[in-house]
């Protein structure tokens, strides 16, 4: 399926229900997102929006059915998903094992779904690395490894290896961590450019006014989705502010929405 092709949902979710542990998190989960848009899931600390997003990934068991690009993901070959959806996870969890890799091998990992086993990077994986690199103005450290970075610039490099990717799907989990004010307006830039590419992304957030920025707003609230719908519209912003016990309130300034205290 093309990128520019939105007809099909990116991503669809029926009575899904997912545990971690003894636990059940998510209850009965039903979501269409739309394919070549962002949409920004929030709500309160454990209401289950990194469970979800796992989900959505094909990183965590469940019960219930996700399709990715129209198909079921149960039954999708992993190369072809991995191809179709990238995943930036939570403050790069999982990641201290490269530290002693290069910024340029760490987002050359990328492109290892479009590779032939063993197989050197082609011309395309170079470019698309360095695209990415770029995009994240992480280009200059390509020679550096991954350990010798702050954190936030290595928030940068993990999200340039996801764009590497250049799938259809982008997933990110609280993709802001680290990142001073500058490079979030940053990162929301390269969110706009994918999306105007055609592109899907879904991103967990806890800033709330970046949030508002997306097309569509999934809020959750105990392990449900209490509320998804435009950015824009008053039924969103009053979700919103119930999941968080009125202690937000969603206001227009200067052609923006967003959420300050109560």
């Amino acid at each position: 399926m093309s990128a520019a092709n939105t007809s099909v949902p990116a991503l669809q979710c029926d009575g899904v229900h997912a545990s971690l542990g003894q636990t059940v998190v998510l209850h009965g989960i039903d979501l269409t997102l739309p394919a070549g848009r962002w949409s920004a899931i929030v709500g309160p600390n454990g209401a289950g929006k990194s469970t979800l997003l796992r989900v959505l990934a094909g990183l965590l068991a469940h019960d219930g059915t996700v399709h990715l690009l129209g198909e079921p993901m149960a039954g999708m070959p992993g190369r072809a998903r991995a191809q179709r959806l990238s995943w930036l996870g939570q403050g790069g969890v999982g990641e201290n094992s490269a530290d002693d890799l290069l910024v340029y091998d760490v987002a050359m990992l990328g492109r290892l779904p479009h590779q032939r086993w063993l197989a050197a990077p082609s011309a395309a994986d170079r470019d698309a690395v360095e695209r990415a690199l770029r995009s994240t103005q992480a280009w200059d450290w390509r020679d550096r490894p991954l350990g010798q970075l702050s954190g936030g610039e290595r928030q940068r490099v993990l999200l340039a290896r996801a764009l590497a990717v250049e799938a259809d799907v982008l997933l990110m989990d609280e993709p802001l961590a680290n990142l001073d004010p500058p490079h979030q307006a940053d990162w929301m830039h390269t969110v706009r450019a994918l999306v105007a590419r055609g592109r899907t992304v879904v991103s967990v957030l806890h800033e709330l006014s970046m949030a508002l920025a997306a097309d569509t707003v999934v809020v959750m609230a105990d392990g449900r989705v209490r509320h998804h719908g435009a950015s824009a519209d008053a039924s969103t912003h009053r979700a919103l502010e119930r999941v968080f016990d009125d202690r937000v309130a969603i206001h227009h300034v200067a052609d923006q929405w967003i959420a300050l205290p109560r």
